[in-house]
C-alpha cells in the first residue's frame, strides 16, 4: 500500500519572488489568463507553526490546475517559514504534495519512516489543513500533506485567447537527478506502494547522439520511469565522466528536481519557438531506444525550472 494511502501526485509548488511575473509566464505556456494571486491569512486564522514555533508566515498564492497535476506559485513574506527559507538560497520546485485522508494517521506513518514535520497549518481559501515534512534527503524535495474537509476554494484563470504555448499544456513528467538511483528508487517506490521499475542504461552515443550546450557527448547515464496515476517520475543518474545537463545540475545544484516535461509535436518548430522567446537550448538528442527525441531548455529565468521538450515516434 501507498505511505499516504495513494500514490497520485496532487501538486507541483514554486517559491518564486515575483509571483506576478511568474504568473504571466506560466499563463503564456499553458494557454490561460493570468491567474489573480490571493494572500493567506495571519497567523490568527492559519495556525502556522515553523519548526515547533509559531510564525506570522503570510503567501501571495496562485493556484493552476492542468490534465496531470495542480501548479502553486507561492510568494512568502518575510516571516520564517520553509517557502522563506527555501527562497534565501533559490527560487524553484520546492514542494509535491498529496492529498490525504487522515492527517494524523499519515503524519504518524512517515514520522516512523524517519521523516520529522517542518511546518503546520490550516488552509485559507478553504477548510483543510497542511504538513510539511523534512523529505529531501530521501525523495530529493520536500512533501506536503493536505487534508481537506471541502472542497478548495478558488477561482481557476479562464482560457486564453491564445492556444498553450507547446500545443499542449499537460505536464507528462517530474525528473529527478540523483547520484543514488537504486537508493531514490527504493524510496519512491515504497512511498508510492509500486514495484521498482527496471533500470535502462542509455550508453551508446551511436543512437543517442546527444549535443550539449553545443558540444558532441556521449552523456552516459542511467534511468527509470516511475509511473504514477497522471504524472511520470524520471529518474537519472549521470555517468560522471560523461558531460551533460545532468552533471552538470549535480555540481550546481546537488541532487534534485531537475525539469518538467511536455510531449510535443514538431520538436524542431518548438525549439525555435523558445529559443526566440529568449530560452537557450541546452541538449537535445535520441531517446536511448531510438522511438523519439528530446531537447532542454532553459527557460529558468521565467518559469523558474527547465522544460523538456519529447517527440515521440508515431507508434
Amino acid at each position: 500500500m501507498p505511505l499516504l494511502g495513494n500514490n497520485r501526485i496532487h501538486q507541483i509548488a514554486f517559491v518564486v519572488n515575483d509571483i506576478e511575473a511568474t504568473s504571466e509566464a506560466f499563463a503564456k505556456l499553458l494557454g490561460i489568463q493570468k491567474p489573480t494571486w490571493f494572500l493567506t491569512a495571519p497567523h490568527s486564522i492559519s495556525k502556522a507553526y515553523f519548526r515547533g514555533k509559531p510564525t506570522n508566515a503570510q503567501n501571495k498564492l496562485v493556484f493552476i490546475d492542468t490534465p496531470s497535476v495542480q501548479i502553486e506559485l507561492i510568494e512568502p513574506n518575510d516571516e520564517p517559514s520553509t517557502m522563506r527559507e527555501f527562497l534565501e538560497r533559490k527560487e524553484g520546485i520546492h514542494h509535491i504534495a498529496f492529498d490525504v485522508d487522515n492527517m494524523q494517521q499519515r503524519v504518524k506513518i512517515m514520522e516512523d519512516q524517519g521523516f520529522s514535520v517542518i511546518q503546520t497549518g490550516e488552509f485559507t481559501s478553504s477548510k483543510g489543513r497542511y504538513v510539511y515534512l523534512d523529505t529531501t534527503k530521501r525523495y530529493k524535495t520536500m512533501i506536503e500533506l493536505l487534508e481537506r474537509d471541502e472542497p478548495q476554494g478558488y477561482a481557476q484563470p479562464k482560457p486564453s485567447l491564445s492556444p498553450p504555448l507547446l500545443g499542449t499544456d499537460q505536464i507528462t513528467q517530474l525528473a529527478i537527478v540523483v547520484e543514488d538511483m537504486e537508493q531514490t528508487a527504493d524510496a519512491f517506490c515504497t512511498l508510492l506502494g509500486i514495484e521498482k521499475p527496471p533500470v535502462i542504461h542509455a550508453n551508446d552515443p551511436a543512437i543517442t547522439q546527444v549535443v550539449y550546450r553545443g558540444e558532441q557527448t556521449d552523456a552516459k547515464a542511467k534511468f527509470m520511469f516511475i509511473q504514477t496515476p497522471l504524472l511520470e517520475i524520471e529518474l537519472v543518474e549521470p555517468a560522471a565522466d560523461s558531460p551533460s545537463i545532468w552533471n552538470e545540475h549535480l555540481d550546481n545544484e546537488g541532487e534534485g528536481i531537475h525539469h518538467l516535461a511536455f510531449v510535443v509535436k514538431d520538436l524542431d518548430e518548438q525549439i525555435d519557438k523558445l529559443k526566440k522567446l529568449g530560452y537557450p537550448l541546452i541538449q537535445r538528442g535520441n531517446f536511448w531506444n531510438r522511438k523519439g527525441r528530446y531537447a532542454y531548455l532553459d527557460t529558468r529565468s521565467d518559469l523558474k525550472v527547465i522544460i523538456e521538450l519529447l517527440e515521440k515516434d508515431e507508434q
